[in-house]
């Protein structure tokens, strides 16, 4: 399995914020790569690793508190047509409350990761 890491790539208020992804056929495939990502400590230690991913046609997710942005993650993943893969946006809290931008950040973490990995078929 192949997991694709692109950090910093969205800076607002002292919160940062990384995209990751790579293809998942099973819900163990997501744990593994999961696993994979928090080996490096910096994402051990995020605020929100939240996820989203579409196997063979089934949507799972998890939010890891950040309420309500593994279902945009998700929503993304069905526009691209994107099946058997995951995409986690991970973020580190600044100490300041972003309201809705937090939302426009997560939109443009998985945009950045179709557009550098080539998935963009429809998002």
């Amino acid at each position: 399995m192949t997991l694709a890491v692109f950090d910093k790539i969205i800076s607002d208020r002292g919160s940062r914020y990384a995209v990751s992804g790579g293809p998942a056929r099973s819900r163990e495939d997501v744990q593994a790569l999961l696993a994979e990502l928090k080996r490096n400590k910096r994402f051990a230690k995020a605020t929100h690793n939240t996820w989203a991913a579409m196997l063979g046609g089934e949507a799972v997710r998890d939010d890891d508190g950040e309420s309500g942005a593994a279902q945009i993650i998700q929503q993304m993943l069905e526009r691209a047509g994107l099946d058997n893969h995951v995409i986690v946006v991970t973020r580190w809290y600044g100490g300041k409350h972003l309201g809705g931008d937090r939302f426009r950040h997560v939109v443009d973490a998985v945009r950045h990761y179709l557009a550098q990995a080539d998935l963009s078929a429809g998002a």
